[in-house]
């Protein structure tokens, strides 16, 4: 798709300043005066009235990117803040990298507080013959109308002099600016529509400066505000989604979730959830997403599980260094939540399959032990384990060797059994259950024999025959909770931990979970320094990310996330992303 590199960067812009300007703010004093660090304004975005009904995505920035900036430099040591103007100058100067315009002196005097971005269609002309082309669109607000028309007005004379056609029309009393690419102008051209337009744009009213790929994007963000209903401020559904987060916020996100689903090219199936908001705000312990994400009408989720009022004990198992931690309560019950539903929902859009979706997503570190053993993961482990589980994935030695996990569980009626069972399984299997010692503790091994050659012997040439062990996995006992792991070196970790560096006593960790409400049904934490490596060979798109927003990536130490809450029309959550200062 051939774009403007205006329109280009000042889409990626939306995103990233949502990011960029909040590296250091949780060093900050709580009490501090700054409303930003209590959480951020209490507006809803405006740009919602031009934005049609069934958008699939819309993203607001609902602050001036000079207060994030400042309040940024209040927060950061001073080579920080030198990085942080440099950084976040670079991507003003990407704004207007097309023209002779700059930003401080064209844009800086008049942008408001609020900054949006919707995909407001997946295909503009709505004709699948000629491919789909996103309808996009940028709303900006003002607080000088002058200024910021004048801008519009020199942004076009700037593209027409570069060498484009200049397009001027009135629509419902609207001025409404396009360029096209000369070579694509001619009435006769059979070039796809989106090589033909570059970039749209009209000041509506003395609030509101507006940009779109296409005059038909922009056109139809006029009607939604003269004509009822039409827009997604007028959705109920939106509102009601935006009245379930906090009051105070700096940016918002909006998914229509059906919509994202045709987006992603798979057919629309049974939508248990409809929608879903974000709203971002600040605090101490960095940025915090808290997330609500609705049920279709008249659908009643799943209930929720067992609810947490204090950190996993079963935690204090897994060492500071572990890179992936799952923790909760009762995983027999857990494919019956409405956790499981969203998970179901999300890997049949990604995936095409939608079974045993959760299971699989925690269960994965054990894939190994899975594949070998012969085990069902759900019937074989979960079933028993109706207390606190804690579940660690520990630093990968190197690209030759699985990473090591442990896995934590508190005993119940079933561990016996249980335990007997995995016993019989690996005596099948040929493997020995060893007694060893790690320091006092005694713990069992399920090894394999192998015999490998021996280098030779000082009586002749003939090579001899030794027998080395195969460790399968390990297990052991200790107050009220069973431990398994994947070596004998992951056990030792698991038993050090609970003496010395545990995750539960990880001032990061503590302050990760600070953030999250109680009672909650558990979280999941990512090391995200330590799982970098990892995540971009399983999700390539965290590569990308990581090209967009590198600032803040850099700086992100730690991302945790939880779901709370008893709803039966709504599933509510929270993502908590600490930050450094590296």
């Amino acid at each position: 798709m051939k774009r403007s590199l205006f329109f280009s960067a000042i889409a990626t812009v939306v995103v990233v300043l949502l990011l960029i300007g909040v590296g250091g703010f949780y060093w900050i004093n709580s009490q501090s005066p700054l409303s930003l660090l209590r959480g951020g304004t209490t507006n809803t975005p405006e740009a919602a009235i031009f934005v049609p009904k069934q958008a699939p995505a819309m993203v607001s920035l609902l602050v001036n990117p000079e207060k994030l900036e400042s309040l940024r430099q209040l927060a950061a040591r001073p080579s920080d803040r030198r990085q942080s103007r440099q950084e976040l100058e670079r991507f003003k100067s990407s704004l207007l990298a097309s023209s002779s315009l700059d930003y401080r002196q064209d844009i800086q005097p008049w942008l408001g507080e609020e900054v949006t971005l919707a995909l407001t269609s997946p295909d503009i002309d709505r004709d699948a013959t000629n491919g789909n082309q996103p309808g996009y669109l940028m709303v900006l607000t003002s607080r000088n109308p002058a200024k910021s028309r004048e801008f519009l007005q020199l942004l076009f004379s700037q593209r027409a002099i570069a060498g484009r056609d200049l397009v001027s029309e009135t629509y419902q009393g609207v001025n409404i600016f396009s360029d096209r690419d000369r070579v694509n102008a001619g009435a006769h051209s059979r070039a796809p529509l989106q090589e033909r337009i570059s970039l749209v744009g009209a000041a509506v009213g003395d609030r509101f400066i507006l940009f779109a790929n296409h005059p038909k994007v922009l056109r139809e963000a006029i009607n939604n505000v003269q004509a009822p209903d039409l827009s997604l401020n007028d959705s109920a559904q939106y509102q009601h989604a935006l009245s379930l987060l906090p009051t105070e916020r700096i940016g918002i996100i909006f998914l229509n979730l059906p919509q994202v689903t045709t987006l992603l090219g798979k057919e629309p199936q049974e939508q248990i959830y409809d929608s879903q908001i974000i709203g971002l705000k600040l605090n101490p312990q960095g940025i915090i997403a808290e997330t609500s994400i609705a049920a279709a009408n008249q659908i009643e989720l799943a209930p929720t599980g067992k609810m947490l009022s204090e950190p996993v004990q079963a935690l204090q198992y897994l060492p500071t260094t572990t890179n992936l931690a799952i923790a909760g309560l009762d995983l027999s019950y857990l494919q019956n939540t409405n956790l499981n539903q969203l998970w179901r929902q999300i890997t049949t859009v990604l995936s095409g399959s939608s079974n045993d979706a959760i299971s699989r997503l925690i269960a994965q570190p054990l894939a190994k032990l899975q594949d070998s053993w012969g085990l069902n993961i759900s019937q074989d482990i979960f079933s028993w384990v109706q207390g606190e589980y804690a579940l660690g994935m520990l630093p990968q030695k190197d690209a030759s060797t699985s990473a090591d996990w442990i896995f934590v569980a508190e005993k119940s009626e079933g561990t016996d059994l249980a335990i007997e069972r995995f016993n019989a399984i690996a005596e099948n299997r040929g493997l020995s259950i060893t007694p060893l010692f790690s320091g006092e503790q005694k713990i069992y091994a399920w090894t394999q024999l192998n015999t490998v050659p021996s280098s030779p012997s000082e009586l002749g040439d003939r090579s001899l025959l030794t027998l080395k062990a195969k460790v399968q996995g390990v297990y052991t006992t200790i107050d009220k909770y069973e431990i398994f792991t994947s070596s004998v070196a992951a056990m030792d970790a698991a038993l050090k931990a609970a003496e010395t560096d545990s995750l539960l006593k990880s001032s990061q960790f503590q302050s990760a979970i600070k953030a999250i409400p109680q009672p909650n049904q558990g979280y999941l934490y990512l090391d995200l320094p330590r799982s970098r490596e990892i995540l971009e060979r399983q999700l390539p798109l965290v590569k990308l990310l990581e090209v967009a927003a590198k600032p803040f990536f850099d700086k992100t130490q730690s991302i945790t996330v939880s779901s709370y809450g008893d709803r039966t029309d709504v599933l509510q959550g929270s993502i908590v992303l600490r930050l450094g200062s590296n």
